[in-house]
């Protein structure tokens, strides 16, 4: 591992790694959504309780340390006739400063994008994308790296199955990202599961698009 800074280059040899069992932050959610025919709109709160297992000398930690606050807007485009469906959601998130690091991450925006074609009445398939942006510096103890603004977008393909039950729907989703274009954030592939539970749509919705969630 090679480290360079003001004061020189530093290299160190060996291996470095951390596990860690534990409870994750808290993530409350609260959303607005009207429709009007095959357009569907939403409002969205949300945030970071931080109160996961985290140690700012530990390598690894489940919660980021700190609070964060994110809101946005998204709208849906789904014809039951046709089973085109195409989503977009974005938002801007706010991070509060970690206590144990006296650190505070930038202000970013981000965009989520995901278009399907329903095949049957319960199985879609498609593309997924999103574009994250860091719109204001990093600042506070580790000042000496700088503004440390990074973005990165991501594509690839997605699959969702629909399992209607007597009072309950089911959603499955998988989806993978190809990230590229990255700037102080990783980039490789990432692959996502989502499983989710709603109220059973009335018979003549049965196959409707999932609701839209970020």
């Amino acid at each position: 591992m090679t480290v360079t800074g003001p004061g020189g280059v530093i290299t160190r040899e060996g291996g470095i790694d951390d596990g860690r069992d534990g409870f994750s932050d808290l993530y409350p959610l609260a959303t607005l959504k009207w429709n009007s025919g095959v357009n569907n709109w939403m409002i969205y709160a949300t945030g970071d309780i931080p109160v996961g297992m985290y140690d700012s000398s530990r390598l690894a930690n489940i919660g980021i340390g700190h609070g964060a606050i994110d809101g946005g807007v998204g709208y849906t485009y789904f014809n039951q006739q046709t089973g085109n469906e195409f989503s977009v959601v974005t938002g801007v998130t706010g991070n509060f400063m970690n206590p144990s690091t006296g650190y505070t991450n930038g202000i970013d925006w981000h965009l989520d994008w995901g278009a399907s074609h329903f095949l049957t009445k319960t199985l879609q398939v498609g593309a997924v994308g999103y574009f994250y942006d860091q719109i204001t510096a990093d600042r506070g103890a580790a000042a000496f790296l700088g503004s440390n603004l990074s973005r990165v977008a991501g594509v690839g393909p997605q699959i969702g199955l629909i399992f209607p039950g007597r009072s309950t729907q089911t959603y499955l989703n998988f989806k993978a990202y190809s990230e590229f274009a990255a700037d102080n954030r990783p980039s490789g592939w990432s692959a996502w599961v989502t499983l989710s539970f709603s109220p059973r749509p009335p018979s003549h919705e049965t196959g409707a698009a999932p609701a839209l969630t970020k």
